[in-house]
């Protein structure tokens, strides 16, 4: 079996593939488990960390080439699109962000679609999808309001590969991720960032700044379920999902300032103390822009899960990295 992630560099990228690599093969809901033998990682850049395996294929390129569009997906039979370029980014820069986010999506597609071989698709939206005046909780049938760049070309993405699936030209599956945190690594341009920003540098003495107030709402999920979420997204038969694709996922309802709360009781008050407040009206929009409670019922059913709380969110973060 030959898989293709794109983004595939990225830490979301690096830990789906080693997942994948340590499972050595993957059993569809209702199939015989099917040997994994090849993992192109496609991205813009090569990155760091990248998995060490005769199974990984690293391809580095632009997502707009056809050239090396056709190149990574030739007879592939997974494929996880993670490439993104970032909400701040993505606002910030029209072009870029038509180019990746849609218009790589619309190439990936098509070139998948003149190959012929439908392979299984799972395409990593968010809630950026919202945005305006939206009801207390979202739920399952909430109207997509994007609010941004960024949001409109998730949303226009999401129904392209719905109907992408709909038509049989690849079997598609959405999706709709809460924000991750607590994200390992560099912060990077996403307005979101300083949600690891202010766990991820404080538990290694390190200052960070918190740029919205501390009675913000946000909707969050771990590193750990969102590879879960991937992994299940991906082995779901067709039959199971049926003809509605776009699945929100259940995630933790918080407070930023719930969030230093949690840090303080996991990692004591010196590394809480490290954290400062510095108000960006700009992020403090698009923050409070995004929906914070949200139901997935559909999602729960369909044995998608939660995190228990931030303080397991947070725990989970350091686990993970204790060892690096």
């Amino acid at each position: 079996m030959r898989i293709l992630i794109t983004g595939g560099t990225g830490f979301i990228g690096k830990q789906l593939a080693q997942r994948l690599l340590d499972m050595n093969s993957l059993t569809f809901e209702g199939q015989a488990p099917r040997t994994i033998e090849r993992i192109v990682l496609f991205d813009a850049f090569a990155g760091e960390d990248v998995p060490s395996d005769p199974r990984i294929e690293l391809v580095t390129g632009d997502i707009a080439d056809p050239d090396v569009i056709a190149r990574v997906t030739d007879g592939v039979d997974l494929v996880w699109h993670l490439a993104a370029v970032v909400s701040s980014a993505a606002e910030a820069d029209f072009d870029l962000g038509m180019q990746v986010n849609l218009h790589g999506l619309m190439l990936l597609l098509e070139t998948l679609r003149k190959q012929g071989n439908a392979p299984r698709f799972v395409y990593a939206s968010g809630f950026a999808v919202f945005g305006g005046a939206l009801p207390p909780v979202v739920d399952d049938n909430t109207v997509l309001t994007p609010q941004s760049s960024y949001g409109m070309q998730k949303a226009v993405g999401e129904l392209l590969v719905a109907d992408y699936a709909r038509k049989g030209f690849v079997d598609g599956r959405v999706l709709r991720l809460p924000t991750v945190a607590v994200r390992p690594g560099k912060p990077n341009k996403a307005a979101s960032t300083f949600f690891s920003s202010i766990i991820r540098e404080p538990l290694v003495g390190l200052p960070a700044v918190c740029p919205v107030r501390p009675d913000t709402q946000v909707y969050l999920t771990s590193p750990r379920r969102i590879i879960e979420s991937m992994l299940l997204g991906m082995t779901l038969s067709p039959e199971t999902l049926g003809n509605q694709r776009i699945i929100p996922l259940p995630g933790v309802t918080t407070t930023v300032a719930d969030m230093v709360a949690a840090l303080q009781r996991v990692a004591g008050d010196d590394v809480a103390k490290l954290i400062r407040w510095e108000p960006d009206a700009t992020i403090q929009r698009i923050v409070e822009s995004w929906p914070s409670k949200v139901e997935a019922p559909r999602a729960r059913a369909l044995g998608f899960t939660a995190d228990a709380d931030f303080d397991a969110i947070v725990r989970a973060h350091i686990e993970d990295t204790a060892d690096k």
